[in-house]
């Protein structure tokens, strides 16, 4: 008799939490590199968008740490650009709600200098907060 596996119970809890949160099955992924050859961003990351999704699938919290998952635009090229139709935005937001959960916030109103509150636009005030903090 065939023993059939539950992906949820083998994968572990921080897959199983990403695909939960983003909706999108990380085994998806097949590696082209399709998003990361057609990020506008990938010059100021420090792994590429084809490696978050990697080190997703693989259960590495370290990606967590990484600088990608703030620098990513959400400007939906590599929606576009997948062949499978993975959604790495939603990934990435997925990670950062992680990060925020467990960490706490990167930004605070005190650093933010008041002159600045002067300059900034006020929606690129708001959508930091909204990205940076929980």
């Amino acid at each position: 008799m065939r023993t059939i596996l539950n992906l949820q119970s083998v994968r572990g809890e921080f897959v199983n939490r990403i695909e939960t949160i983003s909706g999108q099955s990380l085994l998806a992924c097949n590696q082209c590199g399709k998003c990361s050859a057609g990020c506008p961003v990938a010059f100021s990351m420090d792994i590429l968008p084809n490696q978050v999704i990697r080190m997703a699938q693989l259960g590495m919290e370290d990606v967590l740490q990484a600088k990608t998952i703030w620098t990513c635009a959400a400007c939906l090229t590599c929606v576009s650009r997948c062949p499978k139709g993975i959604d790495l935005p939603r990934v990435m937001e997925a990670l950062r709600q992680i990060y925020l959960e467990e960490f706490g916030n990167v930004l605070t109103t005190d650093q933010i200098v008041p002159e600045q509150t002067e300059e900034l636009p006020q929606l690129a005030l708001i959508g930091s907060f909204r990205k940076y903090s929980f």
